[in-house]
């Protein structure tokens, strides 16, 4: 996986980038060039209809050229896609570009024992060449790693941060307007983390509509609050075109796991074709 790259260049040459150093704590450094003026900030502005109070950043010199703004990994940013400004003054602003984005420090990531959160952000360029950062922040977290794919089954190893696996942990497979809808089955501790397999059939049983969405929660023993399962530990922002796992046909579906535009990890089922 390449984990430093360089953002493509789809803006004019004077347009203001910010080249991106993400830390293994969740904190970012944004290295901004073309500010232009003096007294510019960087802001943060999270997408949707309740987008809540914006993140602003001041900017410092740095070096040569460069104005420096750091998001320490101690911010609670809300989970979501957030847009990337510099602001001038009052009201004025203007969209930062991606530079290079130096990500190494994310491959691998393991949050220490004693963590009560996981914070996790990467910058990113957008569709239209825009800076973005998507950010995660979870109490505890339910971390997917390997993934194997049979014919009528997926089984998944994953480790939990923030909590230890308790006796009688599941995993709840929740259809999404279902109606209550859960198919359970156990979470068996693993060396330092824990497995599930979780069969096909009964994910695909009366389907009646052209796809089910399954999504995936860890309970982590009677009445604990469940856990969603997701994959944010590393340096792929959208794992859903990156992680693409086969289908099988059972019954009347075809099923399969897949990663959320949140990477969260859910199974779909298909209407069968034929």
């Amino acid at each position: 996986m390449t984990t430093t790259a360089e953002s493509p260049d789809t803006g004019s040459a004077a347009a203001p980038r910010a080249h991106c150093i993400a830390d293994s704590a969740g904190g970012v450094t944004f290295d901004v060039t073309g500010a232009g003026r003096p007294g510019a900030a960087l802001v943060l502005r999270r997408r949707g209809t309740d987008p809540g109070p914006d993140v602003l950043l001041p900017l410092t010199p740095s070096a040569k050229g460069l104005l420096r703004a750091v998001l320490p990994s101690t911010v609670d940013m809300a989970e979501g896609v957030w847009d990337a400004y510099l602001r001038f003054g009052e009201g004025a602003e203007q969209r930062l570009e991606p530079g290079t984005r130096d990500l190494r420090a994310l491959v691998d990531r393991e949050p220490g024992p004693d963590a009560d959160r996981v914070a996790a952000r990467i910058p990113y360029p957008g569709r239209s060449g825009e800076l973005i950062v998507r950010s995660w922040l979870r109490r505890p977290h339910a971390e997917t790693g390997t993934i194997r794919v049979e014919e009528d089954a997926v089984t998944v190893h994953g480790r939990l941060y923030g909590a230890g696996l308790a006796t009688g942990a599941t995993v709840e497979a929740r259809l999404r307007g279902g109606a209550g809808r859960v198919h359970r089955v156990p979470a068996t501790a693993e060396g330092d983390g824990f497995a599930f397999t979780l069969a096909y059939a009964p994910l695909a049983e009366g389907l009646d509509a052209k796809e089910w969405l399954w999504d995936l929660w860890l309970v982590n023993g009677p009445g604990a609050p469940a856990v969603r399962l997701a994959r944010i530990l590393d340096d792929v922002p959208l794992k859903q075109v990156i992680f693409v796992y086969p289908g099988s046909r059972v019954g009347a579906g075809v099923v399969r796991p897949y990663y959320t535009g949140a990477n969260d990890l859910s199974v779909r089922v298909d209407a069968a074709r034929g």
